[in-house]
């Protein structure tokens, strides 16, 4: 007696789940996470519909709830405010029980007033996908049931635990825990590998808090973001339009000085600004440390990894031991003590919101020359690839 509609084997049941599982991943990246918190896209009616049913089956997430928490997240990465972060909460925390903190911030109503403005408030939403969250996900069992039997049941459980797992644990912990980094944003985010395939792209996470405004999250020639193609083909079939995407950084090696279309650049691409900056001093840091000796403090253990972060978060990001330990090698290396200031006078360029153009024009000149007088080799040749900073072809699309 058959006890469904459809009498797949196994196999074809495990093909199913995954394919169900990545449409949702899917409308995660593209409905919740790039269209709704971020705006880098436009939805067609018929496409933002499909998306917002289809989360109600199989998440049951509401939509003004899920993109105030990420505008949190952003607003607030890496502190005591952040709602899931693996610096604060640990990684276990976050990894395992993501969703739960999750439904832990969407309980705050001034989490939700304050950062979930502009999603949608029609009726439907209002009487059903908000006010009836579980009712999609009890349809949602029933379907799987009525098409595949028994096995439904397990197939449903798997739907059921994908999004905890992967978006609120995987992208949420791991992204801010372990992988490389292309840029150097003030907070731990990190590409977990680069091809985003699995989780639709999100693994690229590193990338998007570069860029957050941007609709595609892969950088570099051999990153792949699946999450961005499948919106290029929405593109094609008229159901959206990107509003913006970052693009890639350009050079002009012809420059001797700088001018304003560098500072533009600088501005616009000052998280891959400071990844250049640590990736070029690191060594000199390092060799610098091992070579105080016995003026290093015991507690500088691991030189390669705290200077790495320094270089590319601040002093302020260091555990306090470490930051106490860096402070003393800071007052006794002049190499030290001239990186960390130039560090400092460098990110200081772009938070003079008051300071006019022709000002900051002459301002990162003098960071230049200051740097090509310091003495530090590294210091002199990445202030040369700063001035070749070009934004007429690398500013937002």
């Amino acid at each position: 007696m058959r006890l469904s509609l459809l009498d797949l084997p196994w196999w074809g049941c495990a093909l199913v789940t995954l394919g169900m599982t990545h449409v949702t991943i899917a409308s995660v990246t593209i409905f919740l996470h790039r269209h709704q918190a971020h705006r880098t896209l436009t939805l067609h009616p018929i496409a933002s519909h499909f998306f917002r049913f289809w989360l109600w089956l199989t998440t049951g997430m509401v939509t003004k709830e899920w993109a105030a928490i990420h505008r949190k997240h952003h607003a607030h990465c890496e502190t005591s405010e952040d709602p899931h972060s693996p610096q604060i909460y640990g990684i276990r925390k976050v990894l395992f029980e993501g969703a739960e903190l999750y439904r832990l911030e969407s309980s705050i109503p001034a989490t939700l007033e304050k950062y979930g403005h502009g999603t949608p408030d029609d009726w439907i939403e209002r009487n059903l996908y908000a006010r009836h969250t579980q009712l999609g996900i009890g349809l949602m069992l029933g379907i799987d049931i009525i098409l595949f039997g028994p096995i439904g049941l397990s197939m449903w459980a798997v739907q059921m635990i994908w999004i905890p797992f992967f978006a609120a644990g995987v992208v949420n912990g791991i992204g801010h825990n372990w992988g490389y980094r292309n840029f150097a944003p003030n907070d731990a985010s990190r590409n977990v590998v680069p091809w985003g395939i699995l989780i639709g792209g999100e693994e690229l996470h590193n990338n998007h808090h570069a860029y957050a405004s941007s609709a595609r999250l892969s950088s570099k020639w051999w990153e792949f973001d699946i999450g961005w193609m499948y919106i290029r083909i929405l593109e094609r079939l008229h159901l959206a339009k990107v509003c913006k995407v970052a693009s890639q950084v350009r050079y002009n090696t012809s420059k001797t000085c700088c001018d304003v279309d560098t500072l533009q650049a600088v501005i616009t691409h000052r998280y891959d600004v400071l990844a250049k900056f640590a990736k070029s001093l690191h060594r000199t840091a390092v060799e610098e440390i091992h070579s105080l000796r016995t003026s290093t403090p015991p507690e500088w253990k691991d030189s390669k990894v705290l200077v790495s972060l320094w270089l590319q978060r601040g002093v302020r990001t260091l555990p306090e031991q470490e930051r106490t330990a860096l402070e003393q090698a800071l007052h006794s290396s002049t190499v030290l003590s001239t990186i960390y200031a130039m560090r400092q006078d460098l990110t200081a360029l772009w938070s003079r919101s008051t300071t006019s153009k022709e000002q900051l024009v002459k301002q990162l000149e003098d960071w230049c020359r200051r740097a090509e007088e310091s003495g530090i080799d590294a210091l002199r040749e990445f202030s040369r690839t700063l001035r070749c900073y070009d934004s007429q072809l690398g500013d937002m699309e």
